[in-house]
């Protein structure tokens, strides 16, 4: 895999991803799509929304899944009532523990500065909050802010993770209350210190933002930009049910926008404070969550399998009962390999009746559904079971990158190529002329007409043919079309195939036929 360096370069040269606001000085955790950035992500969720809300047949049971079931999407807004927050924990519970450096100035999480003092020092861990880092895999130390201190240490971590894991006689307590006291404060290092004891007491950092609504700026005006997108689907459950008459089980698909306060946003794209989610809520009979949960987990995790993302660098990560939600019976993370680490790309959960629970009992509005197929007339009325899919559309795109950037030869000469799936490349096709004479490149300029009435298409007669090629690899265009002398007399063209490099002539009226073939395929 290359190096990290290496993707965000490439990224920014050809125009997948810029600093946010850059000619600003940028700012941290915000990032914009460029041309070929924002095409692929729009591939990605497009891709998301065909296979997962669109692409099934609802009176036919899928490969695999327990019943036939229903999809329908949704569309719900950034801003909500404070209520739904309050309501779903978010207000009371949404924050992490952070400490600040007197010397450095620097902010850090609790749990994660603590970690390599007790395990240097061979001390039993105090405290609960360790769980991001213990039950992830030990090549992810390298996201803590010690992570120079915490690599030797890896085998320790994972011994440790596996007591928490196999015996449940161990006792922990929570972090920040170990923290709060002097003694242990006084021990630990911050990063860059010159000296231990600089770190303040834990202080709870709330992690949702801000804003305000309407003319007046006082307590009544308070709101949130939404930390997730499930909550817009939980409160809509009931105007879905009535309004399209689906029947248990369904789910509903929603993309779109999330905001978090993050206090180290890092990685490049992976853990920013604006993001993209692509989330179902799948409903359905109490009994009938265990089924569907594995269905999810299987149906997801073959879904980046089906778009090209290396199977040795995919994980699906079934997590223990000590990591658990208090309300989940069930939760597995899709992981991948990034340069940086193992880390989540998305999350599957059994949320049981938790949600519509919780937004029932704080509206006072009932949520349940009608069950008429229910023979007993006393069950008919129940809170439907949720298993919920949650990827990121940010950390998809960063995968997906990552994973096609490679660099190879093309006879003596070196490239890097981007092998991006044909499905979700940013660009299609692309048309030259071998030269600007002899009638191409107005053959080659009607090709391309033809052409992106279907895909996006692009035209480039500048250069080598060579160095065009080159440019259309690090963009990852499957197909590049090559109008010659022949093409004038006999109308075949030259398709060149972006991993093998390897062409084929065809007679460019089947191009179309020919693409979308191998666009769906």
């Amino acid at each position: 895999m290359a190096p990290m360096d290496k993707v965000v370069s490439l990224a920014k040269r050809r125009g997948f991803i810029f600093p946010s606001s850059e000619i600003y000085g940028g700012l941290n955790g915000a990032w914009d799509y460029g041309p070929l950035g924002a095409e692929l992500k729009r591939n990605i969720k497009e891709a998301w929304w065909k296979d997962m809300i669109l692409s099934h047949d609802e009176t036919a049971t899928m490969s695999s899944a327990p019943s036939s079931f229903a999809m329908v999407g949704l569309d719900s807004a950034i801003l909500m009532n404070p209520k739904v927050w309050e309501a779903s924990g978010h207000v009371g519970g949404f924050h992490d523990p952070m400490v600040d450096c007197r010397e450095t100035k620097g902010r850090y999480r609790a749990d994660q500065l603590v970690i390599f003092q007790l395990i240097a020092e061979g001390s039993h861990l105090p405290g609960a909050g360790f769980k991001d880092l213990l039950f992830a895999s030990p090549g992810e130390a390298g996201k803590t802010p010690n992570a120079e201190l915490l690599m030797p240490h890896k085998k320790r971590i994972k011994a440790i993770r596996k007591k928490l894991e196999m015996d449940s006689e161990f006792q922990i307590k929570p972090i920040e209350n170990a923290l709060t006291k002097d003694a242990l404060r006084a021990k630990i290092f911050a990063p860059g210190a010159s000296k231990p004891g600089t770190l303040t007491a834990p202080r709870s950092f709330e992690l949702m933002l801000k804003t305000k609504v309407g003319a007046l700026e006082d307590k009544s005006s308070v709101a949130y930009l939404r930390p997730e997108t499930a909550q817009g689907i939980f409160v809509n459950f009931k105007n879905v049910c009535d309004t399209t008459r689906v029947k248990l089980p369904f789910g509903i698909g929603q993309i779109g926008k999330a905001f978090r306060n993050e206090i180290n946003p890092r990685n490049f794209t992976f853990r920013s404070r604006e993001f993209e989610q692509m989330e179902i809520e799948f409903f359905c009979k109490p009994g009938d969550s265990d089924q569907w949960y594995k269905y999810w987990c299987d149906r997801r995790l073959q879904w980046y399998l089906d778009l090209g993302i290396d199977p040795s660098k995919l994980h699906l990560r079934e997590h223990s009962s000590r990591e658990l939600a208090h309300y989940a019976t069930g939760c597995a993370d899709i992981e991948y390999s990034f340069p940086f680490g193992i880390s989540e790309l998305e999350g599957i959960a059994n949320r049981t009746d938790f949600d519509l629970g919780q937004h029932m009992k704080a509206s006072g509005k009932d949520l349940r559904y009608f069950d008429d197929t229910e023979t007993d007339k006393e069950k008919r009325r129940y809170l439907p079971h949720v298993v919920e899919p949650s990827a990121g559309v940010d950390r998809a795109t960063l995968a997906f990158l990552c994973d096609a950037y490679v660099e190879d030869e093309v006879g003596s000469e070196q490239r890097i190529v981007m092998k991006l799936h044909p499905r979700i490349a940013p660009i299609k096709t692309a048309v030259f002329p071998l030269v600007k004479k002899d009638g191409m490149p107005e053959k080659a300029m009607a090709i391309y007409r033809s052409l992106s009435k279907n895909f996006n298409s692009f035209y480039d007669e500048k250069g080598a043919i060579g160095r065009r090629y080159r440019r259309q690899d690090e963009a990852g265009t499957p197909f590049c079309i090559t109008v010659d002398g022949d093409s004038i007399s006999d109308n075949t063209v030259t398709v060149r195939d972006r991993d093998t490099c390897e062409q084929l002539r065809l007679p460019a009226e089947e191009l179309v036929a020919y693409i979308d073939n191998q666009l769906t395929h």
